[in-house]
């Protein structure tokens, strides 16, 4: 009697085991098609950039070289309304050069891959939400409504900033570093190419710090407590972080930077308190019924 339980039970198992290992190629399958979706769209918007690549190199790429970009203009009318002497940008003295037979090819298609990804993040968002959306309950997925709309207006904030503000802070300062009036800056176009796209979409990474301290508020990971618990760990982090992201010794760059950040935090920490205060009201409300 106790062989033929035996026999059933693991018969019951063996059962269990094919029906999640199918479960699981079934989600292999469905991510592998999300994947693909989001692998044409941008392959999509690469041709489509690629077709003005003349008025983005021009405009875009070669943008923060120029004297004429709008930050540095900014810059040459507050410092002429202050009276402040050398905040004006007067000379960007490098020279960018192309060392690789396909260098200047491989900048086109860089260039359009890169645009290409920060243009479809939106969509790259609505297919992740796609993804996981099944797996929630309906209270999770009406908690998450406005998931991909939030995300992407931090995202165009962040790229923006990173844009117009820390790449021609850094590219300003960098290029003006001088150890000897004998040394020329001959520049690379691909390592000018990634020092932009680099601090441009890390800031926009970086600004989606609400949306990561939401999710794992939403899990219990994180707490507004410990978060103001943390907030004197989380400026020293800031600050490495911002050194990271802009690879300048200039202070006025590295608090530029930095300023929006912890902005970002006191913002997250009152989306955790805000998180946290639902679940009370939701616990109240289900013990009251």
């Amino acid at each position: 009697m106790s062989k033929n339980l035996k026999l059933i039970e693991a018969i019951k198992n063996k059962g269990k085991n094919i029906e999640a290992e199918m479960s699981f190629f079934d989600h292999l399958e469905i991510l592998r098609w999300h994947i693909i979706r989001a692998v044409i769209v941008i392959i999509c918007l690469a041709i489509f950039f690629f077709t003005y690549i003349d008025f983005i190199f021009e405009h875009i790429i070669m943008g923060p070289k120029n004297l004429d970009f709008w930050t540095y203009q900014m810059m040459c009318k507050v410092g002429n309304a202050l009276n402040l002497e050398g905040f004006c940008v007067e000379k960007i003295p490098f020279h960018l050069i192309n060392t690789d037979l396909g260098g200047q090819f491989m900048l086109q298609i860089n260039s359009c891959l890169l645009l290409s990804f920060a243009a479809g993040f939106p969509y790259l968002l609505f297919e992740v939400w796609l993804f996981i959306k099944p797996a929630l309950t309906v209270v999770e997925r009406r908690s998450a409504q406005g998931f991909v709309l939030y995300a992407t207006i931090l995202f165009v904030i962040g790229a923006l900033f990173g844009y117009y503000i820390v790449v021609p802070l850094s590219v300003n300062f960098l290029a003006n570093v001088s150890v000897s009036d004998l040394i020329d800056n001959q520049i690379r176009i691909d390592n000018y190419l990634s020092t932009i796209a680099t601090l441009t979409l890390g800031c926009g990474i970086v600004f989606l710090l609400p949306i990561l301290v939401f999710i794992l508020s939403k899990i219990g990971i994180m707490t507004p407590e410990f978060m103001r618990a943390s907030r004197r760990y989380a400026v020293v982090i800031i600050l490495i972080i911002a050194a990271i992201i802009t690879p300048t010794a200039d202070i006025l760059t590295l608090l530029t930077v930095s300023a929006p950040m912890f902005i970002l935090y006191e913002v997250s920490i009152m989306v955790s308190s805000n998180v946290k205060k639902r679940k009370v009201q939701a616990e109240k409300e289900f013990y009251n019924q």
